[in-house]
């Protein structure tokens, strides 16, 4: 750059020295960025962990942790146990306008919490007092069992023609299922609950909800929304150098879709032939 022309005797200008008052704050604390954004991904995963919300199980791999089994009842009820082990149906007061994917539990009774079993397809429920699910030899259902034997091993598959809807089946090739009926075993659902089922039935047909932090394609959607989140600042000391819009753009588009690597080698190697080029 031309610089004036300075005489002998002229006063030169003084240059007034930086202070850190004057720094901009990403000069001042170069690492502000970088925590800032930390703290973000980590309380989003934080959020992502303690998601309690209820989502509808599309498939049986996704039933896992609490769930709430919905019965196909004139008004939606839902499989539910108490203290004693009896298993019987409540009908669901957490719900919009009687839709089935739209239900809650409202009571901790109509809570159970599913595992797969060890080395096996099969799954066993625990209701809320800890006890297993049981169907005995005639189709009686009881939650009396802490362990797990054939009785309280079940079989929960996709029912065919209605998507998002399941068949809970025991050992023996029965099905769970209602009985609509008036008499004091209906309760205040108007149904009884049985496992003696040899078909299945549209009374065998339930929907399953879940926490929405179990599910796993859910989980692995807001861990991969996470995971695609990162600053400019990180960007730029992870090329070694300012970036300008379009790269940034390319590097956060490559995080979310799976080829972050390649993208930050091509940047990288274009800005070496951009300096000696």
């Amino acid at each position: 750059m031309v610089k004036p022309l300075t005489f002998k005797g002229d006063k030169r200008p003084k240059k007034r020295k930086r202070t850190d008052t004057d720094k901009a704050p990403r000069d001042a604390n170069p690492d502000a960025d970088l925590d800032a954004t930390g703290d973000a991904q980590k309380k989003q995963g934080q959020d992502a962990d303690n998601d309690d919300s209820w989502v509808a199980a599309d498939t049986a791999t996704d039933i896992s942790g609490p769930i709430m089994i919905v019965l196909p009842t004139e008004k939606p009820s839902a499989l539910a146990c108490d203290p004693s082990g009896t298993v019987f149906a409540i009908p669901i007061e957490n719900i919009v306008d009687g839709n089935p994917i739209t239900a809650e539990p409202h009571d901790v009774r109509q809570v159970w919490v599913a595992n797969r079993i060890v080395g096996t397809d099969n799954f066993k429920l625990k209701g809320h007092h800890g006890k297993h699910l049981s169907c005995d030899k005639i189709g009686a259902l009881s939650a009396v069992s802490e362990a797990v034997s054939p009785l309280e091993t079940l079989r929960i598959v996709e029912a065919t023609g209605k998507p998002g809807t399941f068949h809970i089946q025991t050992l023996r090739d029965t099905f769970i299922t209602i009985k609509p009926t008036t008499s004091k075993a209906g309760g205040a659902a108007g149904a009884e609950v049985r496992g003696d089922s040899e078909e299945s039935s549209p009374n065998a047909t339930f929907y399953v909800r879940m926490q929405a932090r179990f599910k796993p394609r859910l989980r692995a959607s807001k861990e991969e929304k996470i995971q695609s989140k990162i600053s400019r600042k990180e960007l730029e000391e992870a090329v070694g150098r300012r970036l300008d819009e379009d790269e940034v753009k390319k590097l956060k588009r490559a995080r979310r879709e799976g080829d972050y690597h390649e993208r930050l080698l091509e940047i990288k190697v274009k800005g070496k032939h951009d300096k000696y080029g």
